[in-house]
């Protein structure tokens, strides 16, 4: 268990707190790239504070703090210019790396402009959803990771979440829940409601380890009836640290993101690329979709028919904050102190003036995270169970979805996959 002390500082966000200075290191996405190209201004709100973040009429992205550094109205009411963006208020023009380029109804012959800033932010586009980095400069690289480059037809769920975002990356490095919560749990709901939950979740964890990496620490497991040699040991899965967990499997290739907006809100989201290994046939997609995941049902309780709503319920009925002075780490939870241990490492290295881990500072390409391609040994099935039982089947695009699974297992079966 941690002192008051200790989970107070772990789940700080807020600037000048040590954690809080560790996630300001990172990129978030915080839009999704549709809706500036819907309306180019938008009010987003990030690590406790709130910023404007626009795109100009050439697809050049700017953020800066909310308000305007003058009488402080709020920017994300602002005009988007060529050059930047004008306060809807007086009318001053801040450009995207904050400099104040304009103040009507001031004097042209003093230097009042160039005194006024904003402290502006970085913001740039990738994969259908718009990053920002809102830390000390210079910034360092947008990393390229698979998933939001890849080749394949994707879709973006999301739900903003009551909680802190270090109890759902807990999550991340707890593989026995999986046979409990996916498992028994979800075969109970199942013979309630009528339904067949998927075998493969049910099966017995025989082994579980975690292996510290570039990028975080990778998860593995041996289930039962498989050994070292299957994909879910010898590959496992990462957490990216601070927020992301790389998952897949059946040719679902998915990063799911835990954006801290806020010290007790979090917003969840599921990128996911559809892209079997064989037999995939390319499909058009001029935008990204995103959608809405259920977290409460009608009468005020969880939704938990499905993957995601379990990993959701279990996450928010642990308060807005876990309290974990009164918790009892077992044997099975070495991931979870294995990852606190690694916030606490990050925690001391921004102390010493240091980048932590996982920043790029030089240009690159594609990054590829191991991942597991043969899911808890499920096969082509795993595809399926993941469009029926998890968050994809509340997807608008569930329809062409399962069709490029299933015309990719016909084509690779008829010997047509190229």
């Amino acid at each position: 268990m941690l002192t008051a002390e200790q989970n107070d500082e772990l789940t700080q966000v807020d600037a000048g707190t040590p954690m809080g200075e560790v996630l300001r290191r990172y990129w978030y996405p915080v839009a999704f790239t549709r809706e500036l190209a819907e309306f180019p201004v938008k009010r987003v709100e990030l690590l406790g504070e709130f910023f404007a973040l626009w795109r100009s009429p050439s697809g050049r992205y700017g953020i800066i703090p909310e308000a305007c550094p003058h009488r402080k109205a709020s920017m994300a009411y602002g005009v988007v210019e060529p050059d930047g963006l004008r306060c809807p208020y007086h009318g001053w023009v801040f450009d995207e790396s904050g400099a104040c380029i304009e103040q009507p109804a001031e004097r042209d012959d003093t230097r009042f402009g160039a005194r006024v800033s904003a402290k502006a932010g970085v913001a740039e586009e990738l994969g259908g959803l718009v990053w920002a980095y809102v830390g000390p400069g210079p910034a360092p690289r947008l990393p390229r990771f698979d998933v939001y480059v890849m080749e394949g037809f994707r879709d973006i769920g999301w739900a903003d979440l009551p909680c802190n975002y270090v109890q759902i990356m807990e999550n991340a490095v707890d593989p026995h829940h999986v046979e409990w919560l996916h498992g028994r749990y979800f075969s109970f709901i199942g013979r309630h409601e009528g339904f067949t939950s998927p075998a493969s979740f049910a099966k017995k964890h025989v082994k579980v380890g975690f292996t510290p990496f570039e990028w975080g620490i990778i998860k593995r497991r041996v289930l039962e009836g498989a050994s070292e040699e299957n994909d879910d040991w010898k590959v496992g899965h990462p957490l990216v640290f601070p927020y992301n967990m790389r998952v897949g499997g059946g040719g679902v290739h998915q990063m799911q993101i835990r954006v801290p907006v806020n010290r007790t809100t979090t917003r969840f989201m599921l990128y996911t690329v559809h892209r079997p290994d064989e037999g995939y046939e390319h499909v058009e997609q001029p935008m990204v979709p995103d959608y809405r995941i259920p977290v409460l049902d009608e009468s005020g309780r969880h939704v938990v028919n499905y993957v995601e709503g379990q990993d959701i319920m279990a996450w928010v009925t642990q308060g807005a904050i876990t309290d974990r002075t009164t918790e009892h780490l077992g044997r099975s939870d070495i991931g979870v102190a294995m990852l606190r241990k690694m916030f606490r490492e990050q925690m001391d290295r921004v102390a010493r003036g240091e980048d932590p881990i996982g920043t790029i500072r030089e240009e690159h390409g594609r990054i590829d995270l191991p991942c597991e391609k043969d899911k808890f040994h499920a096969g082509a099935r795993f595809a399926l169970d993941f469009c029926d039982m998890g968050s994809t089947r509340f997807s608008p695009m569930l329809d062409t979805i399962k069709k490029i699974h299933v015309s990719a297992a016909e084509r690779v079966a008829s010997g047509s996959a190229s």
